[in-house]
């Protein structure tokens, strides 16, 4: 047994906080029993750390393995980012702390196609990417849950503040029980295939419980500052990297107004989002003027004021859905349209494909600032139901505006 299994499972119980005790039983619910596999994703940082730790504690046969997703040509590696290069090192310190297995696994080339090449893309194209859920949905869980099946793993365990809690059909994705740490809305698109595998210890604790077990632990990413911006985006200049990836793509172009006038030009269209206000302060307008919607074909902006960016329906495309069947009339749901965004009553009708129809939420009341190619995530409760990308919007019905 080693130096970790001591500390945590007999001889220093005595002195373990009731905080770290609590959470500790906590997180013990949702792993598999003693001496099953599980493969723990680890980042480098506090989360997972905290994970591979509790699976060794709980008497698991656990394997660390640590994703090097950086390229360091398109993106350079920086502190705070969850791929920097010293993640890696951390991760493999913690791994040899618990005395577990640790590989790193290169996706550098997949991430750079389906994560990066792909929020490139999407800008060049006038919508508003969350490349975190590309990456769950893609390198991490599709190929993490691979690794898994290939290491015959009970389950692949990650440090996401989500809970997967069994249901009358099934496991359900919930929100984790710290709603300030809740990550629910960046794992909309897990399949109910890939959440049979998927197990998150982490679900029902808040973060300051998670730091302490991390000092419990005697891990050395205890004090770890959490990671802020996208990985691959150097100090949050998201038009760097575009501009790094896809040469050229910034080309001069129009600012028109909503009702046809000719405002001014702009630089390149990877400069503005639907809803943005900064950088469109334009002489002689009382008003003040936001991004309605963009145009990449005629290669335009269209501004307007804040009343232009009422949405009253969203398509949705690529949905996934986990929780029951949605009827032909309906069903009435609470949406997420960004990930801080509190929720939003709507009524999710399904559409129906083989007449070309996307689902669609319609909204009672008014959204603003809803940017196409971000997601619209629909929950019940706490619980995840599925979700979507916005692909296409529509102004509020005048019934709708004046209820």
């Amino acid at each position: 047994m080693n130096q970790v299994q001591t500390c945590v499972t007999g001889t220093a119980d005595h002195v373990v906080s009731d905080m770290v005790e609590n959470a500790r039983a906590s997180a013990f619910q949702t792993l598999p029993n003693a001496g099953e596999r599980v493969v723990v994703a680890m980042s480098g940082g506090v989360d997972s750390s905290v994970v591979a730790a509790l699976a060794v504690a709980r008497g698991c046969d656990t394997v660390g393995v640590t994703m090097r997703l950086s390229d360091s040509d398109a993106a350079p590696q920086r502190e705070g980012a969850c791929c920097a290069g010293s993640d890696i090192a951390d991760a493999r310190a913690v791994a040899d702390r618990l005395g577990i297995a640790h590989y790193v696994l290169d996706y550098q080339s997949a991430f750079r196609t389906e994560v990066m090449e792909a929020f490139a893309d999407s800008y060049l194209a006038g919508r508003t990417p969350v490349p975190c859920i590309s990456c769950n949905q893609t390198v991490k869980f599709r190929d993490l849950v691979r690794v898994a099946d290939d290491l015959g793993a009970a389950r692949l365990l990650t440090g996401h503040y989500v809970q997967r809690l069994d249901g009358a059909e099934g496991p359900e994705l919930h929100r984790g029980a710290d709603q300030a740490k809740d990550q629910s809305y960046f794992l909309f698109s897990t399949t109910s295939t890939q959440l049979a595998r998927l197990g998150f210890p982490l679900g029902g604790l808040a973060k300051a419980e998670t730091r302490a077990l991390a000092r419990h632990f005697g891990l050395r990413v205890a004090a770890k500052p959490d990671s802020q911006d996208i990985c691959f985006v150097p100090g949050g200049d998201y038009r760097a990297v575009v501009r790094r990836l896809r040469p050229g793509a910034d080309r001069p172009g129009e600012i028109v107004h909503v009702d046809g006038r000719v405002l001014g030009t702009h630089s390149g269209i990877l400069g503005f989002t639907v809803g943005q206000r900064r950088g469109l302060e334009i002489g002689g307008l009382a008003e003040p003027l936001y991004v309605v919607r963009l145009e990449p074909g005629a290669n335009r902006v269209v501004v307007g004021p804040r009343a232009a960016l009422a949405v009253g329906t969203v398509w949705l495309d690529a949905l996934n859905w986990l929780g029951p069947p949605v009827p032909a009339d309906g069903l009435d749901v609470e949406v997420k349209l960004r990930s801080l965004a509190p929720l939003v009553p709507a009524r999710l009708f399904p559409g129906d494909p083989a007449r070309g129809e996307m689902p669609r939420l319609a909204f009672g009341e008014p959204q603003f600032g809803v940017a196409p190619g971000q997601a619209a995530v629909c929950y019940a409760g706490s619980r995840l139901l599925g979700g979507g990308f916005m692909r296409r919007t529509a102004a509020p019905s005048a019934r709708s505006r004046a209820t």
